[in-house]
């Protein structure tokens, strides 16, 4: 069994997930040449052909799983799928862009050996477009006000945990996966290092807006009521705001300063009664159509095909 595994969802990165591995390896000789690791690469359905690279990486090297998708699930799913087939008492998670700084892997290593759960690394300076930089704040806010975390927790896609971690996370058989808020309904011993980003060797992020807007939801639907909540708040204020305005025009109506009896009042509580309505059934819609998807019990994951690798088990290293 090795010590260490390294799992990587794999997404239009024919071109980069080569130097990703050998990167992987390269690090793993120099910071840690006596501990055995095999790489779960898992193919979300990618449109290039970056499983025929999976499938030549596990003929030409002996620490290789390679995990082929029916369908493009997403990278959370894409992870859960690998994170059941790994077998290491370790797991390392990272992206196939090569924009995770390896050369910390080993302050990952030393800090969870502290005795933590869980270990992420952060960026200071993030080397991403303006609108994945925007989108990844809002995600870590969101993430604050739902999930209750550690206090300064800082999250990222590269992080390492124990096994008893990733067993607990792939228990969640549901299709709407969100690995922060199954980390955190897992373990409160998580710990952060500070590290550097890197630019992406090639291409751009496979996240369009939806992709990150049906990411933002799976983590409000699926982890907390908070949402809920305060669609009652809001609608409480809006009813204040109401009567408020409701003052408003009894005291314009004795000024004498309204032109038309009745539209102004009839049109504001049209508006924001509807408005509060409508959007507190949305929301709750959304909660009822997820319930509905999860008893039919839509998959979170399908896996087509699995490679490993057919060279010999040897130490890894001596790869």
């Amino acid at each position: 069994m090795p010590k260490f595994s390294f799992v990587i969802p794999c997404y239009r990165s024919e071109n980069t997930i080569s130097k990703v591995v050998d990167e992987i390896k390269s690090e793993m000789a120099a910071k840690r040449p006596s501990d055995d690791f095999e790489i779960v690469l898992v193919n979300d359905c990618s449109p290039d052909n970056v499983w025929s690279v999976i499938e030549k990486l596990t003929t030409t090297e002996k620490n290789i799983i390679g995990i082929n998708l029916a369908k493009n699930f997403g990278q959370h799913s894409a992870l859960l799928a690998g994170y059941g087939k790994c077998s290491g008492e370790y797991v390392i998670s990272l992206d196939d862009d090569g924009q995770a700084p390896l050369d910390s892997l080993n302050a990952l290593i030393l800090k969870l050996e502290e005795g933590y759960d869980v270990v992420y690394a952060y960026y200071g300076a993030v080397k991403q477009n303006l609108f994945r930089r925007l989108g990844s704040r809002m995600a870590g806010l969101m993430g604050k006000i739902m999930l209750n975390p550690p206090p300064n927790m800082q999250a990222s896609s590269f992080y390492i945990a124990r096994k008893f971690v990733i067993d607990e996370m792939t228990r969640y058989s549901n299709p709407f996966p969100y690995l922060v808020g199954l980390v955190l309904r897992t373990t409160r011993k998580i710990a952060w290092v500070r590290t550097n980003h890197r630019s992406r060797l090639e291409g751009t992020s496979g996240y369009s807006f939806w992709r990150l807007l049906g990411l933002w939801l799976n983590g409000f639907t699926a982890f907390s009521v908070k949402p809920l909540e305060f669609s009652t708040l809001l609608g409480m204020l809006f009813a204040v705001m109401g009567f408020i305005y409701a003052i408003v025009i009894v005291v314009q109506k004795c000024m004498g300063v309204i032109g038309v009896a009745g539209w102004s009042s009839i049109i504001s509580l049209m508006l924001i009664i509807g408005g509060c309505i409508l959007m507190m059934l949305g929301l709750i819609g959304e909660y009822i159509g997820r319930i509905y998807i999860c008893i039919n019990e839509s998959p979170q994951y399908v896996i087509k095909e699995i490679k490993r690798s057919s060279l010999p088990k040897e130490n890894n290293n001596a790869c």
